[in-house]
């Protein structure tokens, strides 16, 4: 940011902090902590992180004096022997309260049942070759919330290269690695062939995972068809339609569960997830892993009905996205977000054979961050 050719008058000192005029005529206040701590000098340049540790003064810190010098703020400290100095450009940016640019903030774009044809896809092989198109693939992901990976080699090891390209792989209390196939004694339904209905994964987990991977390694079997819903699309629309009903689903926890012989996860959760900017960012949802809600029943006398007609909502045409995965991709998509289910199928009419596992958002987007922008430390 330009600051102003004129002279710039000298800076105020005062009790807790100083004023100084910047490039848009007005003095700004900045406190003599916040100066103090994040003093250039302050941070290793090879780490990234701060080196000096303001717990360690044994005095507020206050300006013994402080100068505009050229392009920057000198300052030296009482009771220091040392001299900050901030280039204004630098300062301007903090000048009023307010978060750090996240690049990795963007819209999201809702989406329709007859999104399929315009998902985006990216082959596995280009993706581990161009970082340029790996930026563009997270940022699908954060707009979109899904996408299809091409061209995926018939291994393990595949599916964690293409996982490791967006960060770690996340384990879960099923553990690092699941297989969706018909199991003799399934301990999910998942694992049957009966039809699953329309659902995020791992409910029961306090902070269940973020990115989920499904990489389909066969599927001739008759039936089976992927049920996809974008959650945002459905929320946005029962905010419209439901004001109330969505008051009570982004507000109001429930109890989720998932228990078996060597497990009982328990979780609450609202079934509307908001994120900071009270917009839509994803869902809860499970009809399989919901328990007993144990909420006040005058209070259910409202929630249920609210609950009701949310879950028909997701289930409309109109929000339905319908394909049959093909041995060879894998789906990615958003699990606080995306909706997924399956048809029910017959498992002796063919192989579907899908692998999956999991990363967080919170790794995806900071992958994204920095493959975007430079952070705070430019070269």
């Amino acid at each position: 940011m330009n600051v102003m050719n004129s002279p710039i008058a000298a800076p105020v000192l005062k009790d807790k902090g100083l004023d100084i005029v910047l490039s848009d005529g007005v003095a700004h206040y900045f406190n003599y902590y916040w100066l103090r701590d994040n003093c250039p000098s302050s941070f290793d340049a090879s780490t990234r992180e701060r080196s000096f540790d303001i717990f360690h003064l044994d005095t507020a810190p206050r300006a013994a004096s402080a100068e505009v010098v050229g392009d920057a703020l000198e300052l030296t400290w009482v009771g220091e022997d040392h001299v900050t100095r901030f280039p204004l450009g630098w300062l301007e940016t903090y000048r009023q309260a307010a978060p750090r640019r996240d690049p990795s903030d963007l819209p999201r774009q809702a989406w329709y049942g007859d999104h399929y044809p315009e998902v985006p896809r990216f082959s596995q092989p280009e993706l581990l070759s161009d970082p340029a198109l790996r930026a563009k693939w997270i940022e699908a992901m954060l707009v979109e919330g899904f996408t299809i990976v091409t061209e995926m080699p018939d291994s393990d090891a595949g599916l964690t290269e293409t996982v490791n390209l967006i960060g770690q792989v996340r384990p879960t209390f099923f553990g690092d690695y699941f297989d969706v196939k018909t199991h003799i004694n399934p301990t999910n339904t998942a694992y049957t062939a009966a039809a699953l209905e329309l659902h995020t994964d791992t409910p029961a987990e306090e902070h269940a995972p973020g990115v989920q991977f499904l990489h389909c390694r066969a599927n001739t079997v008759q039936g089976g068809g992927s049920l996809y819903s974008d959650g945002v699309a459905v929320a946005n629309d029962f905010r419209l339609r439901d004001p109330e009903g969505f008051r009570l689903l982004s507000e109001v926890e429930i109890p989720f569960y998932c228990e078996h012989d060597t497990y009982d996860m328990r979780s609450r959760q609202t079934v509307i997830e908001l994120d900071q900017h009270g917009e839509v960012s994803g869902l809860t949802i499970s009809q399989h892993m919901l328990d007993i809600i144990d909420l006040d029943q005058a209070l259910l006398d409202d929630y249920y009905p609210a609950f009701c007609r949310f879950g028909r909502m997701l289930q409309e045409e109109k929000y339905m996205m319908r394909f049959v995965m093909k041995a060879g991709e894998c789906m990615v998509f958003d699990n606080h977000r995306i909706v997924h289910g399956r048809a029910a199928y017959s498992a002796t009419s063919g192989d579907r054979y899908l692998r999956g596992c999991y990363a967080d958002r919170a790794e995806m987007r900071s992958t994204y961050r920095a493959l975007v922008s430079e952070g705070r430390f430019k070269a």
